[in-house]
């Protein structure tokens, strides 16, 4: 995927880490000088020092063939302005970051894909909300060894399975199942139903694997 980032703090910057490691091309860019000069120290993307508000800086970044735009900056106002700007060049995935929960229903407004609160702006959870888009919702648990995720069934081979039949094991355990807005501890002769939501605690090195076993 190509990914255009505003922001090159901490945040902004470990993402950018993460996802060029992982083979995804990435433009960051950051309006200061000193965090444009560390970013290109560190990172090999393409780094645009200036302001992601500004529309000619965001066609520098060829943001029309970006996949994902992030506004990651610490302001609010610039991360909501620019993901506006971004909209019109019709980007499939938005993702703004809000550090001031009352800001939040502004961005939703309008329309920004997904506004992470600053409880989960670690570059980890951005960088899965990416790159795992089949995963309604992610937590990561701990230290970053597990995480719990909320997965829609969709493979026919977990379809119609008892939950003793597929868990627990050494990988993962379907701690939860969401049914008309209740959630329910599982026994083990539940029956897993087709686009049913269910919660899976899993190991961070198992979540490939463990995705595809109900959303493949």
């Amino acid at each position: 995927m190509y990914v255009v980032i505003m922001g090159g703090g901490r945040v902004g910057l470990h993402l950018a880490q993460s996802l060029v490691t992982t083979g995804h091309d990435v433009t960051l860019i950051e309006s200061d000088e000193n965090l444009c000069a560390t970013a290109a120290g560190e990172i090999d993307a393409l780094i645009i020092c200036g302001n992601g508000t500004d529309i000619k800086t965001l066609e520098e970044s060829n943001i029309e063939d970006a996949d994902v735009f992030v506004a990651a900056t610490g302001n609010d106002e610039a991360n909501l302005l620019s993901s506006i700007l971004v909209k019109e060049y019709k980007i499939p995935k938005l993702i703004a970051r809000v550090s001031n929960p009352d800001h939040e229903d502004a961005f939703h407004k309008v329309g920004i894909d997904v506004v992470v609160s600053p409880e989960l702006t670690a570059a980890s959870y951005l960088e899965k909300l990416i790159t795992r888009p089949k995963i309604a919702d992610l937590i990561v648990v701990g230290r970053g060894d597990a995480e719990l995720l909320d997965i829609s069934i969709q493979n026919p081979k977990a379809i119609g399975k008892r939950v003793g039949d597929l868990s627990p094991t050494n990988d993962y355990i379907i701690a939860a199942i969401h049914h008309n807005g209740q959630i329910t501890i599982p026994h083990d002769d539940t029956v897993l139903a087709k686009n049913e939501k269910i919660s899976v605690l899993v190991k961070t090195g198992a979540v490939k694997k463990v995705t595809s076993l109900f959303t493949k």
